[in-house]
């Protein structure tokens, strides 16, 4: 289980793998100033739900030269103490033994967004056997049949795209973000988070009105290759964190 506080509204800031030297900071400073849980891009030479900032993000850290190996050495090196979240694509994530070593190195869940529903489960199983949560995602233009299927399977959130569209920060955010979360959540009891898009406090405070929480990456992953240290970027979560606190997290019973 990913996240086992129901009491408030979750913050789940991204940082690319291997980006920097000192990108494991980020991971520090990230649960310093408020996150509840962290993703983790695994830098990807063809990124294809990644917009141009997680893209550039991405080959600069291959450029660097990290590997897998190199980020979960560091990952395991350091105590996270909120749950480590990897994001990837389905060429990695179906190798043998890949699951497993993401769990040795501590991670608790796994996103593959190129991994469709019907063709997802020999990576949940490995993910499951390893003890990570698959976590899925759903999009503006997913069937409601298969949205009740997606919810149904879910496993430690849903991932609400805001936007049909690669990731990349946005003037605003989509008007189709809040209705996308409201109807995954009458489906589902687990929390259901929005992400593409959330580029400002603003966004965050307006998402949570209808979710249980965000995702924040490309704002962040801008200003690290822009030059922002570890520390500026903790201080920028550490504003989406106050700005998700107009929200108490706490679900209206159902009506009788």
């Amino acid at each position: 289980m990913i996240f086992t506080d129901e009491s408030t509204k979750k913050l789940v800031p991204y940082v690319t793998g291997g980006i920097t030297g000192d990108w494991a900071d980020c991971l520090r400073a990230y649960r310093d100033n408020g996150a509840d849980a962290i993703e983790i891009g695994l830098p990807f030479s063809d990124p294809m739900l990644d917009g141009p900032t997680i893209q550039e993000a991405s080959d600069r850290a291959l450029a660097r030269g990290a590997t897998l190996d190199s980020i979960l050495t560091e990952v395991r090196a350091m105590r996270a103490e909120v749950p480590l979240i990897v994001m990837t694509y389905t060429n990695l994530a179906i190798r043998p033994g890949f699951c497993a070593r993401l769990a040795d190195a501590g991670i608790a869940g796994l996103i593959v967004p190129d991994a469709p529903l019907d063709e997802v489960t020999p990576i949940r199983d490995a993910a499951n056997a390893a003890g990570l949560d698959l976590i899925p995602l759903v999009a503006p233009s997913t069937r409601p049949d298969r949205l009740r299927d997606i919810a149904v399977s879910a496993q430690g959130f849903v991932y609400a795209v805001s936007v049909l569209g690669t990731t990349g920060e946005r003037d605003r955010l989509d008007a189709g973000a809040g209705p996308l979360a409201a109807a995954v959540r009458a489906l589902t009891e687990l929390p259901v988070l929005i992400g593409f898009g959330v580029s400002t406090p603003e966004h965050a405070a307006a998402a949570v009105r209808d979710a249980d929480g965000v995702v924040v990456a490309s704002a962040l992953m801008r200003r690290l290759l822009d030059g922002a240290s570890p520390a500026e970027l903790g201080a920028m979560v550490a504003r989406f964190r106050e700005s998700t606190r107009s929200g108490t997290g706490v679900r209206a019973p159902e009506s009788v």
